[in-house]
């Protein structure tokens, strides 16, 4: 099974998705005042058995308990104890720990008043990928350009969305054309352009022309940020593509030389999924490569690689 098989969709992976609402769910919904007011014993079994699905176990138990009944810890402290647990943090599934680390790839970038995102429809969000994924920063327009429905393969394909949605941090729109022919944008009009599991998604040469492309529509000093699978770690998953509707998978040093060659100063490389041990063996371990996520300053050892490139002036 494929990646893409397993996320149904990036961005907007459903199963992630989920499972990032459930635990936004487990933790908003303990702090509550009933719960900063249960007795010890309770907010303790409480804690356990929604954040990590169990009952606590005497290590635990005879360590957090005499805490909380003295007053050391109030049950909230206690509750963000167990939330930056490694077990809490131990992801259930490949995907959904991909997805955790691009969550935390977009909530690293810029601030930007005007930008384009380019394939950035979500399935479960009309606000879009950026904006479901957390991006922080309040913008005066975000512009998300993704195919027409029909255009698309038949693992992407959604319902159309609204052409314009109000969100707490600015207006979207949504625009429908390929991500390979920006030349209804004008020239220096975005602070801010990202490109989220989708370069692979055209020819190399295609590529080469939206780097150009994306150039043009940046203002001096704007970003162009894009984060697509390493075909370093995906061709010891397998041989073949690791989603059916890709044309390129690109190595680290492809997509520097792709930026360099189109004007650009590169500012980052980093990756998700750290999986040295599987490129040092040669071998892909799934199980390794899920609990190595988050955002790493080696990204060519990475399942996926982030760059952020800067237009100079």
């Amino acid at each position: 099974m494929t990646i893409r098989q397993r996320l149904r969709r990036v961005p907007g992976a459903r199963a992630a998705w989920h499972s990032c609402k459930r635990v936004a769910g487990r933790v908003s919904g303990l702090a509550t005042p009933s719960f900063d007011h249960a007795d010890p014993e309770t907010a303790l079994r409480m804690g356990y058995d929604v954040l990590l699905a169990r009952r606590p176990d005497p290590i635990g138990t005879a360590d957090y308990l005499p805490r909380l009944r003295s007053g050391e810890l109030d049950n909230r402290e206690f509750l963000w104890i167990l939330r930056e647990s490694e077990e809490f943090n131990r992801w259930p599934s490949f995907g959904e720990s991909i997805h955790a680390g691009r969550r935390q790839f977009i909530r690293s970038l810029p601030k930007a008043d005007r930008i384009l995102d380019l394939g950035g429809s979500a399935r479960d969000a009309v606000e879009g990928a950026m904006v479901a994924m957390g991006y922080p920063y309040p913008f005066k327009e975000l512009v998300i350009v993704d195919l027409p429905d029909e255009d698309r393969h038949e693992l992407y394909r959604t319902q159309r969305r609204p052409d314009e949605v109000d969100t707490p941090l600015g207006v979207v729109r949504h625009r429908y054309h390929t991500m390979t022919d920006l030349s209804d944008y004008d020239d220096s009009s975005f602070d801010l352009v990202y490109s989220g599991q989708t370069i692979e998604h055209v020819t190399r040469a295609e590529g080469s022309s939206v780097f150009s492309q994306v150039h043009r529509v940046l203002r001096p000093d704007g970003y162009f940020a894009l984060d697509t699978p390493n075909a370093r770690v995906t061709r010891i998953q397998q041989e073949e593509f690791i989603d059916p509707d890709h044309k390129v998978e690109y190595q680290l040093h492809e997509l520097v030389a792709m930026a360099v060659d189109n004007g650009f100063e590169v500012l980052e490389t980093k990756g998700l999924n750290y999986a040295a041990r599987c490129v040092a063996a040669g071998k892909f371990d799934e199980e390794d490569v899920t609990a190595n996520s988050g955002l790493f300053a080696e990204a060519a050892d990475c399942y996926i690689l982030c760059l952020l490139l800067r237009k100079p002036q």
